[in-house]
């Protein structure tokens, strides 16, 4: 395979990744603009690679073996925070510098090359471009939300507090409890978490729920965040 036909179907993938990042970063979704980016990009230059050796080389093989343990090495980074998940764009970055590692080790080093611009346009280039998205979907509604929801209250008043969340979170048409859970505290408290999903962002129906809530008398705190489906 030429360098200049190596280079149109790697920028191909990475803009078509790009394209599905957009959609995604817009939803609010954890894997957004850049992840998507990057992991059509290191897909590119790993399948470009196998087209630059012949298939009964040695080099194609390894490489092979070099993706499989990517995936328990980027698989390391990803946490998870509560609904958050962090950790989703080093492990791609991870995945893409394998792959510009085998590029180069297989002595392509243009190719690997332009893999490496590839990934730091992904993230010098792209990072205004997804701050931006997230600025504008933060008024945005019509987005699907995910809120976790937290009162904390007396221990033996648990039971009631759950009743109350379940009989007013299914009272709003668009909102649908997907879990509700009580962790025990020291002493005489306790701690209700209820997961709320809402195909449309809808903050004000939370708040109704977190004044309806406030006003029981063994409720001690209460809070909830917003999180992407």
């Amino acid at each position: 395979m030429l360098l200049g036909t190596f280079a149109l179907n790697t920028v191909a993938a990475l803009l078509m990744g790009v394209l599905i990042g957009l959609e995604r970063q817009w939803r609010q979704h954890t894997a957004g603009l850049r992840t998507n980016a990057l992991v059509a990009l290191g897909a590119a230059l790993f399948v470009g690679m196998s087209t630059l050796i012949d298939h009964e080389a040695s080099p194609t093989r390894i490489a092979a073996q070099v993706v499989s343990g990517l995936g328990f090495l980027g698989g390391g980074v990803i946490l998870r925070e509560g609904l958050n998940v962090r950790g989703l764009n080093t492990a791609a970055t991870i995945w893409c510098s394998g792959a510009v590692g085998s590029l180069a080790g297989a002595g392509f080093p243009l190719e690997a090359l332009l893999g490496t611009a590839g990934v730091l346009f992904v993230h010098l280039g792209l990072r205004p471009v997804t701050r931006w998205i997230d600025a504008r979907t933060k008024s945005a509604t019509d987005v699907e939300a995910l809120y976790r929801l937290r009162v904390e209250t007396l221990h033996h008043r648990d039971a009631h507090i759950r009743h109350i969340l379940m009989r007013h979170v299914n009272g709003h048409e668009k909102l649908t409890l997907q879990g509700i859970a009580t962790d025990d505290e020291e002493g005489d408290r306790a701690v209700v978490v209820a997961t709320i999903y809402s195909p449309e962002r809808n903050d004000r129906a939370m708040e109704e729920i977190v004044a309806r809530v406030s006003l029981e008398p063994e409720v001690k705190a209460v809070s909830w965040q917003r999180t992407a489906a």
